[in-house]
């Protein structure tokens, strides 16, 4: 073993001081060779700056050498160089073998600038070059997926697994699945998801290919995948609230709840799971369990209205009006409105015979529910309770306008008037 291979060892297992002053020491005598090996052994150890000093002078003596190029592009790319690494990239002329390669690495640097017809370009020109390259399509399945263009992405990733399935550690049925997927193709997503999962699946794709089956409603399909994924990693804790979903929708309701807390001993600070929770207790009649999971909702958010909206809706329900203005007026505190809370606010306080401060909170929601049925209904007998006659009078007339069908409505304004 030479002192080279020596030096490298050293570096290797650990010996990282000692095998360093070494090189620098074998660095003052080596040949031209030897310094191109020690900078790519610096750039693989992460000595950026280290390996850019060699290579950049070893590619003044070799400016043709094209490896020294992509080595030096590399480096500078790692050193978040990007304008550099360009530079040195356009230095590879359109005969070297190594120009195709250039063009794929000047397309990630053009995307990772956000200069995406420039990338584009780049990558038709690799094709051009070698048109039946898997390596270039995928380059350019994956510009368009990231692109939004669905359609390109899937013909050319259908292109690719022809010849690999596996490129880059990515699995290209996988990506065929997302881009369908994304272009809202759920049951065409889902043989490519089953073809991903057949023999090491991933987290994630076991994830998407759960998700799509729920949004292709296979619920059967999307519990296989989301249980599968639940023993892989009980932590993943995104695939609660569709696994408890994909229950209810077979009807489980008792298995939908008992997902939901599963979910939360994973991820207590889960509101969407809280709200999700709160609504499979009220299916399942478990009133206390409503209301204490809507509250931790609201503790977690005090501005997640859906929340809001039910809790006080289950408030109303039990009659309990002062602890539906107490809710209100505590999420108000936070700076948080929502012109639903005027109403509620309105039918609570008339509730509570609070007649003023109803009147005041009614024609606060008057502006945002004027087009409102029901609401125009609750507030003009309001109005007319509190002796408001001709107010009254004319929100039944507009109620009328909305709808034409109320003939108890058009029956009291002949009264009225």
């Amino acid at each position: 073993m030479n002192n080279l291979d020596v030096a490298i060892d050293l570096v290797d297992n650990g010996e990282i001081e000692k095998g360093l002053e070494s090189l620098d020491e074998i660095l003052k005598s080596c040949d031209d060779q030897e310094k191109y090996i020690i900078a790519e052994h610096f750039y693989r150890w992460g000595f950026l700056e280290r390996a850019k000093k060699i290579v950049e002078i070893l590619h003044e003596f070799y400016p043709d050498e094209s490896e020294l190029t992509l080595l030096l592009a590399d480096i500078l790319i790692d050193l978040d160089e990007e304008e550099d690494a360009i530079e040195a990239l356009n230095l590879i002329s359109e005969d070297d073998p190594s120009y195709v390669q250039a063009l794929l690495l000047l397309g990630d640097l053009y995307q990772m600038q956000g200069l995406f017809e420039v990338c584009e370009q780049k990558l038709l020109l690799a094709k051009n070059k070698l048109p039946n390259e898997p390596i270039i399509d995928f380059a350019l399945a994956e510009f368009y997926l990231s692109q939004g263009d669905y359609k390109k992405s899937v013909t050319l990733y259908k292109e690719v697994v022809k010849e690999q399935e596996i490129i880059g550690g990515i699995n290209v049925n996988s990506r065929i699945a997302e881009s369908l997927s994304a272009a809202g193709e759920f049951e065409e997503a889902l043989p490519f998801y089953r073809l991903a999962v057949i023999d090491k699946p991933d987290i994630d794709t076991l994830f998407r290919y759960g998700f799509t089956a729920y949004q292709a409603a296979q619920y059967k399909t999307a519990i296989e995948a989301f249980l599968q994924l639940k023993e892989m990693d009980a932590e993943y804790t995104s695939l609660y609230l569709y696994l408890s979903k994909a229950y209810e929708h077979e009807g489980m309701l008792e298995e939908s709840y008992r997902i939901t807390m599963d979910g939360l001993k994973m991820d207590d600070f889960n509101k969407e799971l809280h709200l999700y929770a709160a609504k499979i207790s009220m299916k399942t009649s478990k009133s206390e369990e409503v209301e204490k999971h809507l509250r931790e909702a609201i503790a977690l958010d005090p501005g997640y209205f859906e929340a809001i909206h039910m809790l006080t809706k289950f408030l109303f329900k039990e009659e309990r009006y002062e602890e539906v203005v107490e809710c209100i007026e505590q999420v108000s505190s936070y700076g948080e409105y929502d012109p639903q809370f005027d109403w509620d606010l309105g039918h609570a306080k008339n509730k509570l015979e609070q007649f003023s401060d109803a009147l005041n909170h009614y024609r606060h929601a008057y502006t945002s529910f004027k087009d409102d049925v029901e609401f125009l209904e609750e507030y003009g007998y309001f109005l007319l309770e509190e002796g408001k006659h001709e107010d009254s009078i004319q929100l039944f007339k507009r109620l009328m306008v909305l709808d034409p069908t109320r003939v108890d409505i058009e029956e009291m304004l002949l009264g009225l008037e």
